[in-house]
C-alpha cells in the first residue's frame, strides 16, 4: 500500500503504477497485457470445474490518482498547471508539488512549491484574504533559474501533490488511497485464491484501469475487450462522518466494512450480486454496510453500458477526506474489501434475478 500510494500516476501518465502492478502481478495471471489505452488487462482462466453457461468477470481497480498537468511556464520560470481530475481548491495551499517530467522515470523528478499567486498575508488587505483563489491562481515555485526550468520542464509534465503513506494504527491514510485501496485489494484477493489453491468457475478478468477520474475512460474500452456477464468495479467511497458532516449525508461509516454500493450517480447495482455479496459477507463474518453515494461514480459505470451491458456492482472501501492527501482508509475495512472480493470470485455468478 505504501508504494501505490506514493507512486505518482496521473491520467494518461499511469506508467509508473502501472509497472509497480504488473510486478506484483507476475504468478497470478495466465497473461498480463497492456491494452491500447494503458489499462493492465490481467486474464486468469477458470480454475476448477468451469461454469456452464461459460461466463467472463471483470474486476476494475482504476490506477490513476487526481493530480496537475504543466499548463505554462512564465518567463521567470513559474509554473502554472492545469487540474485533471477533481480538487477542493481548500485543500491546495502551500503545498510541496513532485513534477515528473518522464512518466515512466522517477529520476527526473524535481520538487516544487504550489501557492495562490497573490499577495503576501502581510501585504494583503483584509478584503483580500477573505477571497477564496480558484485553481488557475496557483503557481509552481521551483526555486531554479528559469532557464534551467524551461529545459527540465515541458508542457504536459505530471505533476502530483508530495504526501508519504503513513500508518495510523488502525487506519492508513496519503495520497491516491483513491484509488491505491482498490487496486491492492485486487491483487491481493487474487493472491489469496493462488496461495488457498482456491477453485473458481469464472474467467477471471482484472483490469486495472487508466483515466477513470476523467470519465471513467479506460473501463469503457477493457470492457468491450473482455465482453463480461458480470463487471465489478472496486473503489473507494466517501464516509462523512467528520466534524462538518451531515449525519444524513453520511454515505458509510468509518471501520464498519466494505461498503455495498446501491447506486451512484453512475449506475445502480445489479440486486443478485448484491445480495450474493451481502450473503456472502454474513455467512464468512466479513462485515459490510451498504451505501448510496449521491454524487460521483466509478467505472461500473463503464461497464454496465459497453457493448451488450453488463450486470454490474462497486465494491467500496469507506474513505474520509475524499480527494485530498490526507485520505484515510480504516484498515478492518480494507481487509473486508479483500476478503470479500475474493470470496465472491470463488464462486458461480449467481443467477439474474426474475
Amino acid at each position: 500500500m505504501k508504494r501505490l500510494s506514493e507512486t505518482a500516476a496521473v491520467p494518461g501518465r499511469e506508467h509508473r503504477v502501472r509497472a509497480l502492478l504488473e510486478e506484483e502481478a507476475a504468478g497470478l495471471f495466465d497473461t498480463v497485457t497492456t491494452d491500447p489505452l494503458g489499462s493492465l488487462v490481467c486474464v486468469r482462466s477458470a480454475r476448477g470445474p468451469a461454469a456452464e453457461p461459460p461466463q467472463r468477470v471483470m474486476v476494475a481497480a482504476h490506477m490513476d490518482q487526481i493530480g496537475f498537468l504543466v499548463r505554462f511556464i512564465d518567463d521567470d520560470g513559474f509554473l502554472r498547471v492545469q487540474p485533471v481530475g477533481g480538487f477542493d481548491i481548500r485543500n491546495l495551499f502551500a503545498r510541496v508539488v513532485t513534477i515528473c517530467p518522464d512518466p515512466a522515470d522517477p529520476s527526473r523528478d524535481l520538487r516544487g512549491l504550489m501557492n495562490p499567486g497573490v499577495k503576501p498575508v502581510h501585504l494583503a488587505t483584509e478584503e483580500d484574504r477573505k477571497k477564496l483563489p480558484d485553481l488557475t491562481d496557483l503557481v509552481i515555485d521551483t526555486t531554479l533559474p528559469a532557464e534551467e526550468v524551461k529545459k527540465r520542464v515541458k508542457i504536459g509534465d505530471m505533476v502530483v501533490l508530495d504526501q508519504p503513506f503513513v500508518d495510523l494504527g488502525p487506519a492508513v491514510a496519503g495520497q491516491a488511497m483513491d484509488n491505491r485501496v482498490a487496486c491492492w485489494a485486487l491483487v491481493e484477493a487474487v493472491r489469496k485464491l493462488e496461495a488457498d489453491a482456491t477453485p473458481h468457475p469464472c474467467e477471471l478478468h482484472c483490469v486495472f484501469t487508466v483515466q477513470e477520474e476523467v470519465g471513467l475512460r479506460g473501463a469503457l474500452t477493457s470492457a468491450y475487450t473482455a465482453r463480461p456477464h458480470v463487471g465489478i468495479a472496486v473503489d473507494t467511497t466517501l464516509c462523512v462522518d467528520t466534524p462538518g458532516g451531515v449525519p444524513h449525508q453520511q454515505t458509510t461509516a468509518f471501520g464498519k466494512g466494505v461498503a455495498l454500493t446501491v447506486m451512484d450517480s453512475a449506475s445502480i447495482a445489479d440486486v443478485g450480486i448484491l445480495q450474493a455479496f451481502e450473503r456472502l459477507g454474513e455467512a464468512n463474518g466479513v462485515p459490510t454496510q451498504r451505501s448510496i453515494l449521491m454524487r460521483g461514480g466509478t467505472d461500473a459505470g463503464s461497464l454496465q453500458r459497453a457493448g451488450v451491458g453488463a450486470r454490474t456492482f462497486t465494491l467500496s472501501v469507506p474513505t474520509r477526506n475524499i480527494h485530498s492527501v490526507t485520505e484515510a482508509c480504516h484498515k478492518a475495512d480494507l481487509e473486508a474489501c479483500r476478503d470479500l472480493l475474493a470470496l465472491f470470485l470463488a464462486e458461480a455468478v449467481p443467477s439474474a434475478p426474475g
